[in-house]
C-alpha cells in the first residue's frame, strides 16, 4: 500500500495535485491504487470531497466508523462494510498496519510471499507475477494461476485489497494459499519473508535496449531515465509495461520525462477542479521508442502509456490495457484506519478517458507481441 507522496512534485503541479498511486491491485502482495495526498495536506476548512466522479464521501465513511466505535464496535469494519455496499471496486479501507505495509512496499521492500495478483474480468483473482526466488516461486506458483483461497478463506469475490490483507502477516509466519491451474486444484503452504522489489530490469538486444518496468515504486522513474541515458548511441528502446499494475504517479511522470522534453503528461479532476501533470524538460526525444502493453498494464502504467502515445513519442504494441483511470484519496478515520475513496478520473493528453476503457495500442498483437514490437522498433531505427 502507499502513503502520502513526499517526493518532489513535478513542475507545474500545484500542492493539492501531487498524485500518489496506491491502486487496487497487488504489487508483490501489497495492494496499490491511484491516490491523492491525505487530508492533512488539504487546506484547512476545505469542503468534503463531492464530485460526479466520486461514489463515496469521506465524511459519510468517517461517520459510519465513528458511530460503530460509539457502540463499542470496530470502526474499520463498519467503514469497510459501508464502502463495500457502494459498489465502487477501487475504494477500500485498511487498518493502520496494512497502510504502513503499503508504504513500505512502494519503498521497495515488503514482507510477503512474492507474488502479484490482479482481478480477472470474470470477477476472480489470479497471479499476475511471481518474484524469482521468493516463497511462491519456490513452491511452483506461476503467473496465470487462479487464487482460490488464502488462509482457508475463499477469495473469489473479495476485493483484491482484502486478498492482500490475508496474504500479509509477520515475517516467518505461514499461510496456506489455494490455487487452481488447468482444472487442477491444490494448496501451497508458503512462509512469509522479507523481500526486495526490483522494479526495473534492462537487457540488451541487437540495436535495442529492453527496459522492463514491473511497477512504479520509489526510484523507478530515475532508473528508467538512467537506462535511457546509458543506452548505446543509435539504439532504440523497447519499454515493456506488460503486467505493470502501477504504483506512484510521480514516478510514472519521471519515467515520461525520460522520453519527453517537457509538456503535458495527463490531466485529472479532484474536488471538481482540473489539475495537470507535466514532464520535466530535457528528455531523449530522438531515440526510437516502442511501448509494449497488455491487459495487466494498469493505472500509472496506463498514464505513462497514454502520454507517450498521445504525444506521438512511442508506437504502442500489444493488447488493450486494463482501464484503471480513477483517482483515490486516502483519508484517516477516527480509529486510525485509512479509507481510500474514489474522487476523480484522469485523462490522457488528448483528453481520452482511460477508466473502464483502457488504451488500445497502435498495433494489436496478442501473440508474439514482443517479436512484433522488436520488428516495429527495427523499422523505426531504419526510418529516415
Amino acid at each position: 500500500m502507499e502513503g502520502p507522496d513526499l517526493s518532489p512534485r513535478p513542475r507545474g503541479v500545484c500542492r493539492g495535485a501531487a498524485l500518489t498511486l496506491v491502486f487496487a491491485t497487488v504489487l508483490a502482495t501489497a495492494a496499490v491504487t491511484g491516490g491523492l495526498p491525505q487530508d492533512e495536506e488539504r487546506p484547512e476548512g476545505a469542503p468534503a470531497v463531492r464530485s460526479a466522479a466520486a461514489s463515496l464521501d469521506r465524511e459519510d465513511v468517517a461517520r459510519a466508523a465513528a458511530d460503530a466505535m460509539a457502540d463499542g464496535k470496530s470502526g474499520a469494519a463498519a467503514a469497510e462494510q459501508f464502502v463495500s455496499r457502494s459498489g465502487d471496486r477501487w475504494s477500500a479501507v485498511y487498518d493502520s498496519e496494512e497502510y504502513e505495509e503499503f508504504a513500505e512496499a512502494l519503498d521497495g521492500e515488503y514482507t510477503g510471499v512474492g507474488l502479484s495478483a490482479r482481478r480477472t474480468r470474470d470477477g476472480g483473482v489470479e497471479v499476475s507475477r511471481v518474484s524469482p526466488g521468493g516463497p511462491a516461486d519456490r513452491a511452483g506458483v506461476r503467473a496465470g494461476d487462479r487464487l482460490r483461497s488464502v488462509g482457508g478463506q475463499d477469495v473469489a469475490r473479495r476485493p483484491v485489497t482484502e486478498v492482500v490483507g490475508l496474504l500479509r502477516g509477520d515475517e516467518g509466519s505461514r499461510v496456506a494459499v489455494g490455487l487452481e491451474r488447468d482444472g487442477r486444484e491444490w494448496t501451497a503452504g508458503l512462509t512469509r519473508t522479507r523481500l526486495a522489489t526490483q522494479s526495473v530490469t534492462v537487457r540488451h538486444l541487437d540495436g535495442a535496449v529492453v527496459i522492463k518496468v514491473d511497477s512504479f515504486t520509489k526510484g523507478t522513474g530515475a532508473r528508467v531515465r538512467d537506462a535511457v541515458r546509458g543506452a548505446p548511441r543509435g539504439a532504440g528502446v523497447l519499454l515493456d509495461l506488460r503486467g505493470n499494475a502501477g504504483g506512484l504517479v510521480s514516478e510514472a511522470v519521471t519515467a515520461a520525462s525520460a522520453f519527453l522534453d517537457g509538456g503535458l503528461v495527463a490531466t485529472y479532476d479532484v474536488r471538481g477542479d482540473q489539475q495537470a501533470l507535466y514532464a520535466e524538460a530535457g528528455g531523449d526525444t530522438a531515440r526510437p521508442l516502442v511501448a509494449l502493453v497488455d491487459g495487466g498494464t494498469m493505472s500509472a502504467a496506463e498514464l505513462l502509456t497514454g502520454a507517450l502515445k498521445d504525444r506521438g513519442r512511442a508506437v504502442t504494441v500489444g493488447s488493450r490495457t486494463f482501464g484503471k483511470g480513477s483517482v483515490q484519496m486516502p483519508s484517516t478515520l477516527p480509529d486510525g484506519s485509512v479509507a481510500e475513496l474514489t474522487v476523480g478520473h484522469y485523462r490522457t493528453p488528448a483528453g481520452h478517458s482511460v477508466d473502464g476503457r483502457g488504451i488500445t495500442p497502435d498495433l494489436v498483437a496478442a501473440e508474439s507481441a514482443e517479436k512484433q514490437a522488436r520488428t516495429v522498433l527495427g523499422g523505426l531505427r531504419g526510418a529516415p
